[in-house]
């Protein structure tokens, strides 16, 4: 059951991301690529396996060694969400910027100016 209600998350998460990416407002389209970056990060801890034991806490038995999570997967995952939040704020910045310069965020009126301020 677990299984379900996690697919159904993780495509509700990524069906809103692309939905976010493809708006006209740049902040949205930040706030897609963090949704479906987040996403991919619990697609891999998903798929890394639920059950098990935290590895800190018993290393399993040697009989059984599927008793213990894998915490290659975590490790992964725990760094690409660093990595993410670094890039989000620079793509936010990078947002500011924009707005600054050119006194909008809308991609349409953005590509009508050619670049021009």
């Amino acid at each position: 059951m677990t299984q379900f209600v996690l697919a159904g998350v993780l495509g509700l998460l990524f069906a809103f991301g692309t939905f976010l990416v493809l708006r006209r407002d740049i902040v949205r389209v930040v706030w897609g690529v963090v949704m479906i970056s987040q996403a991919a990060n619990l697609y891999l801890v998903t798929m890394g396996g639920l059950s098990g034991r935290a590895p800190i806490l018993g290393h399993g038995s040697p009989e059984n060694p599927a008793t213990v999570t894998d915490p290659l997967v975590q490790a992964l995952v725990l760094t690409a969400i660093v990595i993410s939040f670094g890039t989000t704020a620079f793509a936010l910045v990078l947002t500011y910027r924009i707005h600054e310069e050119h006194g909008t965020i809308d991609l349409r009126e953005l590509g009508e100016t050619g670049g021009e301020h």
